[in-house]
């Protein structure tokens, strides 16, 4: 019993050993810390990139759609007739009513990392065809 028990313990150490020597740049991935501080005068290890504006459809997937993509407080649907009335007013009292808030309408629709210019793509977006 005793050679059983040793025989199987060894076979256990071994494939630990091997398990844990396989995947050394996986484990270092997974164990990395979140986040690195630089020192000034160091160089960052990777240079942040501008992602530039946001499309329209991509303001609307991001902030938009919880509200007009379900109509939840009224809010009219993209393409929808709903929006007629509103397109009557003028593009310009639109992109105020957005920017600014009214009515159930929150300021910047919620989206607190939009440009004014990114609401523009988002109404032009979601009035496209009406």
């Amino acid at each position: 019993m005793k050679k059983l028990t040793f025989a199987l313990a060894m076979l256990l150490l071994a494939v630990g050993a091997t398990a844990s020597t396989d995947n050394n740049e996986e484990l270092a991935k997974r164990i990395a810390p979140v986040g690195q501080i630089y020192v000034a005068g160091q160089q960052a290890a990777a240079a942040e990139q501008a992602s530039g504006p946001r499309s329209g459809e991509q303001v609307y997937n991001g902030a938009c759609i919880a509200c007009h993509g379900t109509g939840a407080l009224n809010a009219p649907k993209p393409g929808a007739d709903d929006w007629k009335p509103r397109i009557a007013q003028g593009f310009d009292v639109m992109l105020k009513h957005s920017i600014e808030g009214f009515n159930n309408m929150p300021a910047m629709g919620t989206c607190a990392t939009c440009s004014e210019d990114e609401i523009a793509a988002a109404i032009r977006f979601m009035t496209d065809g009406v």
